[in-house]
């Protein structure tokens, strides 16, 4: 596997991210992966907010996630919150790299991803090509974030093991290999996280990935997600006691 990232102009409100695609992107390959980061996406189609203290970032963040802990139940006052059924800091809302504003996530991330694949699929006259939308996130027990993907296009999210036998014949239960994540790490840890304005990058050579010639469908989106109640850490997530955001409720 390849991963290249691209250098951009500084990416400010009123850009345009298809003029922002076209002018810096090189010509795609058949099978490719375009990464693109959520904060491009959100401050070109408006998603910024004047920033002026945190207690409004925590104000926005109320509005922005369906579930939220307050931060003050947290000792280094962040608040963790669930967005699109994934737990972020603050709802993925931030002000670095965004000149004196709280950028938001994209409205509907999902469709902002389709729209940028279904672009690039038309301009560079592909047939398989996949888009992820990336941001980066706090692990348990871990120092350090690492990128994930917000949200994916044009291949399968995960390789299914179950069923299958491992090496030595026994059949596998329960695994499956998150593809859009992997993906996104990797061109997380390639693009930067501070100055380095490398906002694109491209996967070339991922013979693990399995391609489609279209979006998600939505049976493919529910599978996704988790309930808090199934989920292998539900006894940790249901102890605590979450508020519900305005997208929530």
């Amino acid at each position: 596997m390849h991963v290249k990232p691209y250098k951009t102009h500084k990416i400010k409100a009123g850009d345009d991210i298809y003029q922002i695609l076209d002018q810096f992107l090189p010509t795609l390959e058949e099978k490719s992966v375009v990464a693109v980061t959520s904060k491009i996406v959100g401050i070109c189609e408006g998603r910024l907010v004047k920033a002026e203290s945190e207690e409004q970032k925590f104000k926005l963040a109320e509005e922005e996630a369906d579930y939220y802990l307050p931060p003050e139940e947290n000792q280094y006052g962040i608040m963790l919150s669930i967005n699109h059924n994934l737990m972020v800091a603050s709802a993925g809302i931030d002000a670095s790299n965004s000149d004196g504003y709280f950028s938001l996530w994209p409205k509907d991330p999902q469709k902002s991803t389709d729209a940028i694949r279904e672009y690039l699929v038309k301009k560079h006259k592909l047939k398989h090509l996949g888009v992820i939308l990336t941001d980066s996130k706090l692990s348990p027990l871990r120092w350090g974030v690492t990128g994930y993907a917000v949200t994916h296009s044009g291949f399968k999210a995960f390789n299914s093991y179950i069923g299958k036998p491992d090496l030595f014949g026994r059949r596998m239960h329960m695994e499956q290999a998150n593809v859009m994540d992997s993906l996104a790490s990797t061109s997380v840890a390639v693009m930067g996280e501070g100055a380095e304005q490398q906002p694109l990058a491209v996967i070339t050579d991922a013979s693990f990935v399995e391609f489609q010639d279209r979006k998600p469908n939505q049976e493919e989106l529910d599978a996704l997600t988790i309930d808090i109640k199934d989920d292998v850490y539900a006894s940790m997530l249901s102890a605590v006691s979450w508020r519900k955001g305005r997208k929530g409720s």
